[in-house]
């Protein structure tokens, strides 16, 4: 059996990793090729392109990668063409991923969409692409599913992807023994792109010298997700001015150490609730961005978690274009961000005081902390169970015909003779 990949972001190059060490577990003769990242092709996928390294957001940084997308379209088709894979399996990054499961379909390949896109928060109208282009949709969210089958999709519940890998994690002893001498902690995670780091890092370093202006004791730590990011927090913080330690590839140490966090949006917010960890949100966008954003977000949180626990997820006709700047910061939630298990900020305005005064309160009010631990120790025996991988690969392997294991079928006008691929003589 032969499956292609196709994954553009550093947490889906993790999830493939994962799922095709499963695949391979639990038939080892499987073929994984395609697009993805290092973590993949450690795992056995064949790369034809490290797709993770064009890692982009907004329409802008598109445009200027758009030759590289084109002919990594021209690269699939023929692929699907010429080595004609079993299935095509796509990893979030929807952008791209729609025109590599259009592409598959015209060639009559099967499309599963694992980890897929959040149409249902920010862009409904793609239902119809879903509907049309991918056979099978493995989602990690349970509401998701309920929303995905409302709107005619065949999809399945498999576990989110994230707490396969959590759950797998090994801390570095000596790490967390030395750093916790110094005392408390706070942990910043400005995200897993260049562009999350440049637009978020700089109002976390704002916050941390307002938390430091009233906690001078407590230490804070950058968890840089690369080498790359590393140096560009160290740099932003010695134009700060601040005493801030900057590690990479120590997330879940870094996390597990903290007392609170402060964090971009994104899926590292399971690792938070999986380390049950306090944590204000921040995603900071420029002001058109802002605006845009009015008009397509259609969901009250942008954190999973909160969503997770949300009585009401979607907002209600009218509600975004008239109150959502009044009364939220993110998509406007300064109406009532304490309600928010982790509090959050989608903005284009500096919100640092409002992050500062979060994490003071968990710094200095045990009760306060207490509580927030509490809740989230709740939603994670609730739903931080493992198995995604595993489900995912099941369903797969199921569903898609292994054209290896077929009978070769020959072709012949009556009276030929013709040799089998076993070798046996047919008239």
């Amino acid at each position: 059996m032969k499956l292609f990949f196709s994954v553009g972001e550093p947490s889906g190059d993790l999830h493939g990793a994962n799922l095709i060490a499963e695949l391979r577990r639990q038939r080892p003769e499987i073929e994984c090729v395609g697009f993805g990242g290092p973590r993949m092709a450690a795992a056995g996928c064949a790369l034809r392109f490290e797709l993770t390294s064009l890692a982009v957001m907004w329409i802008a940084r598109v445009l200027w990668n758009i030759l590289t997308f084109f002919r990594l379209c021209r690269m699939a088709d023929r692929e699907f063409l010429n080595a004609r894979p079993d299935a095509v399996i796509l990893i979030d990054y929807p952008g791209f991923n729609w025109w590599i499961a259009r592409r598959a379909k015209r060639h009559g390949i099967p499309v599963y969409y694992y980890s897929p896109p959040q149409i249902w928060a920010w862009a409904g109208w793609r239902i119809r692409k879903m509907r049309r282009n991918i056979d099978h949709v493995l989602s990690g969210l349970p509401f998701e599913v309920e929303w995905l089958r409302r709107q005619g999709v065949n999809a399945t519940f498999v576990g989110h992807p994230f707490f396969d890998e959590v759950r797998r994690q090994q801390l570095d002893p000596q790490l967390l023994e030395g750093l916790r001498e110094r005392g408390k902690w706070v942990t910043l995670l400005p995200g897993s792109r260049t562009q999350e780091v440049e637009m978020n890092l700089p109002a976390m370093l704002r916050a941390v010298a307002l938390i430091r202006a009233r906690a001078p004791d407590v230490n804070f730590a950058v968890a840089a997700f690369k080498p790359q990011h590393a140096r560009l927090a160290r740099t932003m913080i010695d134009e700060a001015g601040l005493d801030v330690i900057v590690l990479s590839n120590k997330t879940p140490e870094l996390i597990h150490l903290a007392e609170c966090c402060i964090a971009t949006s994104g899926s590292v917010s399971l690792e938070l609730l999986h380390h049950v960890k306090p944590t204000v949100i921040l995603y900071t966008v420029s002001a058109p961005a802002m605006w845009v954003q009015r008009w397509f977000v259609r969901v009250r949180y942008i954190t999973l978690v909160n969503l997770l626990l949300a009585k009401e997820m979607f907002l209600r006709p009218g509600e975004w274009s008239g109150s959502w700047g009044k009364q939220h910061a993110a998509p406007g939630r300064d109406k009532s961000p304490d309600k928010a298990l982790f509090p959050e900020y989608l903005t284009s305005e500096d919100k640092s005081p409002q992050i500062a005064n979060h994490v003071i309160r968990w710094l200095m009010v045990e009760e306060y902390r207490d509580a927030a631990r509490a809740e989230l120790a709740k939603l994670k025996a609730r739903i931080a169970h493992g198995g995604a991988s595993k489900n995912a690969a099941q369903i797969i392997l199921s569903e898609v015909p292994d054209r290896s294991q077929m009978p070769l079928k020959t072709h012949y006008r009556p009276g030929m003779k013709v040799i089998s691929s076993a070798g046996a003589e047919a008239a």
